[in-house]
């Protein structure tokens, strides 16, 4: 009676001081054998999941814990097991527990998160799940990592009473997986796990808006901390972001209507990102120009996505040489951030100080997370450039699916040099970490090889996004010690070379991470991690998504890639029918993105990527992948860069070009080394074309488009 009364008096007070709000569907917790996961966020966790969870489990707890008698004091509330969870032995008496019907609480984690996210999941209570068969409920606690009862590091903001969330997630099962061995049953048992925790994890991020993302930020991190910084070399805090943002919304909605597509040319610099934030706010699509693909790039993308009025920067154009191209421009009005500037009034600094500031969510228009929040074009690396709308619910469910799996935190800081107009150093590179606490360093190009590592070096940056093309670059460059914070180099957007991922490994010590996505999935769709890595993979695929592999005829290995999922774009601006958004539709069918990539899938769900079915070439019947070619080249001539591609050939169909910076490269290497790596010769091919350099997109992909047009003259 007294054990009720003082339960029922802890459940009012924690409703009062933490304002606990409880989602999901309790149904989920009838189940006769039920093990109850949870992630472990602080000291805090199993008092809440006993005090708010409808069921009365045993939660099993570390014997650590145990011995300690103010926590013993707390579990007498409740009944509990006390197991070491690196023991094999201490699991059966979990199972015996869950076969005579008691519900069971369990952390996968065995410990407190240290990062503010998901740390190592043992496999003692997957083992348990799949021996018993029971019903695992995901159960996500979220916002105690921000009271005094966590233990992450002094950065991570601390409130005395944090908002909580208690999520309960729909029932699952992991099934005795098929294995040789106990061992590796536990094993991959242990991996099944783990990616519930991360679905989890992902599942229950919150339904919003960028703007209201930011506002979020604000709130949790607070208004002073410092979380951008550009060439200015001056630090940012959050209230100058906000204020930034507020200000800069509502000056470029004088300048265009609600729901406009809005051109933005500029670099990666702290306005930009205030002026992209601060039109979403407005209910305006910030339309992101590609300043690399020239005039006639720029007009087909303004004319796909209806551009009427782009914002750009007198200073921007002059420094970059762009004014020329940029006055070429047809039906566009340009408007200037300096004469944006000129225009603010003394009304609008009232505005900004006295209501705007201190609440920044009632200036916001409403909005809904599936409207457009922002239009990429694709790089037309292989056609003409489409205009990608990405809404709100795509971009951030992408940012929460990394973080489900990669631990971004406030002790990091980024430095992104890819451009925002790629979706990648958008995404990944800029709102990823100004939403979520991590610093960010801008840096406005990532053709500067040897000023990149001394920034890193400089301003201790900690996590370093690029292509291969780039990271390559940067190796090449950099001091063996300037990259000597870096815990996160992460490749994307092309594949990662071979050389490029041992040089980095022998001169800096540090395993690059590949992953892999595409603009229309806003964009990441993979990748590896510490906890998850493969070499010569793009890692696994990101909680919440679905694929499918359609056979390719011709070639055995692998089948076509399509997926779905909550990150995909909404939907494509062509220049057949502009303004008008095309949904995404595929083979497997509506809603579904064919990435026009053979993927191979292995039995622990790493993705290899075969290629792409537009770079295969099929010389004499045969499909032959254009990226072999390369690799072939790549292994003969490690020093040089290489491509490939096709011309029409009368006697075989196709013949394959191999383009080359190495003069001395010839044919007998390349089938001498062919011999030796299994290649078919029918993948060496009869002409080389020596060249200075290869032709590179804005995004430092290597332009395929024109060397299709180079090998068809060669």
């Amino acid at each position: 009676m007294f054990k009720t009364l003082f339960k029922s008096l802890l459940r009012t007070l924690a409703r009062l001081l933490f304002r606990i709000r409880c989602t999901g569907d309790p149904s989920a917790l009838t189940a006769e054998r039920l093990l109850i996961v949870a992630n472990h966020e602080s000291f805090l966790d199993g008092l809440l999941l006993g005090l708010f969870l409808p069921v009365n489990p045993v939660f099993v707890v570390h014997t650590g814990v145990a011995r300690s008698w103010y926590f013993r004091l707390v579990l007498s509330l409740t009944d509990y097991l006390a197991v070491d969870p690196t023991s094999p032995m201490a699991m059966k008496k979990v199972i015996k527990l869950l076969e005579t019907g008691r519900p069971v609480v369990i952390f996968p984690e065995g410990r407190i998160t240290q990062t503010g996210s998901l740390m190592k999941v043992y496999d003692g209570p997957a083992f348990v799940a799949a021996k018993t068969g029971a019903t695992v409920v995901p159960v996500r606690l979220d916002g105690a990592a921000r009271s005094y009862f966590s233990r992450v590091s002094g950065k991570y903001p601390k409130q005395l009473f944090p908002h909580i969330r208690l999520s309960i997630l729909p029932a699952t099962v992991i099934p005795m997986p098929a294995a040789p061995t106990a061992k590796l049953r536990r094993r991959k048992a242990g991996e099944a796990m783990r990616r519930v925790m991360q679905e989890m994890l992902f599942a229950s991020h919150p339904r919003q808006t960028l703007f209201a993302a930011l506002c979020d930020a604000v709130e949790i991190f607070g208004r002073r901390r410092r979380v951008l910084e550009d060439m200015k070399q001056i630090e940012y805090s959050y209230q100058d972001l906000l204020k930034m943002s507020l200000m800069l919304g509502r000056l470029a909605a004088r300048e265009s209507t609600e729901g406009e597509r809005v051109g933005v040319l500029l670099p990666n610099l702290t306005a930009t990102v205030g002026l992209l934030l601060g039109l979403t706010a407005q209910k305006r699509v910030p339309a992101m120009l590609n300043y690399s693909a020239g005039s006639e790039g720029m007009q087909a993308a303004c004319d796909a996505a209806q551009v009427r009025t782009v914002i750009t920067s007198r200073q921007f154009l002059e420094t970059a040489k762009l004014t020329d191209k940029v006055a070429a421009l047809h039906n566009v009005r340009l408007v200037y951030l300096e004469d944006l500037g000129k225009g603010v009034t003394l009304w609008d600094k009232l505005w900004l100080i006295g209501y705007a500031l201190w609440l920044p969510r009632c200036t916001a228009r409403p909005a809904s997370p599936e409207d457009a929040a922002v239009v990429l074009f694709t790089s037309g690396s292989e056609g003409k450039p489409k205009g990608v709308v990405l809404s709100h619910r795509a971009i951030l469910a992408n940012i929460a699916q990394v973080r489900a799996v990669i631990d971004f935190s406030v002790d990091d800081k980024v430095l992104n040099a890819l451009p925002v107009f790629h979706s990648f150093g958008l995404t990944a590179g800029t709102l990823l970490p100004v939403l979520t606490g991590a610093s960010l360093f801008l840096y406005p190009s990532p053709l500067h090889y040897r000023i990149i590592p001394e920034l890193a070096y400089d301003r201790n940056c900690t996590v370093l996004f690029g292509t291969s093309t780039f990271l390559g670059n940067y190796a090449k460059f950099a001091h063996p010690y300037d990259f000597y914070r870096l815990r996160y180099v992460v490749a994307g957007a092309e594949k990662l070379a071979e050389p490029v991922r041992a040089l980095w490994f022998e001169k800096f010590g540090i395993r690059i991470f590949e992953g892999y996505g595409a603009t229309e999935t806003a964009p990441v769709l993979a990748v590896n991690t510490p906890m998850a890595y493969r070499t010569g993979t793009v890692g696994q695929l990101l909680p919440g998504i679905h694929a499918k592999l359609v056979p390719v005829p011709g070639i055995d290995a692998g089948g076509l890639l399509h997926v779905s999922g909550p990150n995909l774009m909404s939907g494509y601006y062509r220049a057949s029918a502009p303004g008008v958004i095309e949904p995404p539709h595929s083979e497997a069918g509506p809603g579904w993105y064919d990435t026009g990539d053979v993927v191979e899938i292995d039995d622990d769900g790493f993705l290899r990527i075969v290629g792409r079915v537009k770079r295969f070439a099929k010389v004499a019947g045969e499909m032959v992948s254009l990226e072999v070619v390369e690799k072939l080249a790549a292994a003969t001539a490690p020093g040089a860069a290489h491509a490939a591609s096709s011309q029409p050939d009368a006697a075989k169909g196709e013949a394959l070009v191999l383009f080359t910076t190495d003069p001395a490269l010839t044919r007998d290497q390349l089938l001498a080394a062919a011999r030796d790596k299994g290649v078919p010769e029918l993948a060496v091919p009869r002409k080389i074309v020596i060249i200075d350099a290869l032709p590179l997109l804005g995004t430092g992909k290597t332009d395929y488009v024109s060397l299709k047009k180079m090998a068809e003259a060669a």
